[in-house]
């Protein structure tokens, strides 16, 4: 961990010095690609560099990964002249990467390198190179790939987010490439787990508490919203609101007799984890969802917590 950390620290180093003006250009000419972004690399700098094209397409950025042997078989049909390749070798003298970047010049594709060695056929066939500094390997024999390969990682992290924050994208962005699992969960809207419609429990102001009952009873939601003469959402009636009102008259007084004013609302472009949040924090179990101070939906903990959010 020592070793790696001190490669680390060598690379901060080194982007607050020469390699830091050659990155600016890396991410300038991989924003404005027209075309994707080719990963390439070989042995342990391929498998860090299907990792880095993998976090590219899921933060807005178009790539993938060609392994350099595949391409010198027909996979170099993948890459056009809109592409940019980048292209990870430590030593720069990958015997596997020179049909891949005979090509890329022949065609006029961009290559951007990642390696420790300017000097080497890489570092000579690129447009830009990333040179990283030279580190001890973790190894004790100093062969094993380990702190070389932690700088293409964190080299490629940082790649990443800088085009990320280029284009600026958003958790929405995000949410769109992340559909599934509990990243998916976490960044989905309250849009999108709403109940809506004939669904969301409503009575309008004047509304007898028997109607209303018969309205909670059939929405199965535990409260009803009271909404004025414009629709717009003024209170709630919940279980909690019945207790407190419990008596002979219950049935036959008014909605605003015995409703909270003022219910806490959410905005259906919030995150349904802050809806959780709120739901959690409240010890209550539903939320109206209002836009223009008039109910368009109603958020449920059930239905959040079947989203797999807690």
């Amino acid at each position: 961990m020592e070793i790696e950390t001190a490669a680390l620290e060598a690379l901060r180093a080194a982007l607050d010095d020469e390699l830091g003006a050659a990155f600016a250009k890396a991410v300038a000419r991989l924003a404005n690609a027209t075309g994707r972004i080719i990963v390439s690399g070989m042995g342990k700098s391929g498998h860090v560099g299907r990792k880095i094209a993998a976090t590219f397409a899921s933060t807005g950025t178009p790539s993938f990964f060609v392994h350099p042997a595949e391409a010198s078989h027909g996979d170099l049909g993948m890459i056009t002249p809109d592409d940019v390749v980048l292209a990870l070798s430590w030593s720069g003298e990958t015997a596997e990467l020179r049909d891949l970047l005979n090509y890329s010049r022949r065609f006029r594709v961009a290559v951007v390198a990642v390696t420790s060695n300017a000097a080497s056929a890489l570092g000579q066939s690129a447009d830009i190179v990333l040179l990283l500094p030279k580190a001890a390997e973790a190894c004790p024999h100093g062969l094993a790939p380990t702190s070389s390969t932690t700088m293409q990682l964190a080299i490629g992290d940082a790649l990443a987010v800088a085009l990320l924050e280029s284009r600026k994208f958003t958790p929405g962005d995000f949410q769109r490439f992340h559909p599934g699992g509990k990243l998916g969960a976490v960044l989905t809207f309250v849009r999108d787990a709403m109940h809506v419609g004939d669904m969301v429990p409503l009575a309008p102001l004047g509304t007898p508490m028997s109607e209303a009952l018969i309205e909670m009873s059939r929405k199965s939601f535990g409260c009803v919203g009271v909404v004025d003469g414009d629709g717009a959402l003024v209170g709630i009636v919940t279980d909690g609101d019945l207790r407190r009102h419990m008596g002979p008259n219950l049935t036959t007084m008014p909605v605003e007799a015995v409703m909270t004013k003022s219910p806490k609302v959410i905005s259906p472009d919030d995150l349904a984890a802050s809806a959780l949040s709120e739901l959690q924090g409240r010890a209550i179990t539903a939320l109206f969802v209002v836009e223009d101070a008039k109910p368009v939906g109603l958020v449920h903990i059930h239905q959040l917590l079947k989203l797999g959010l807690a």
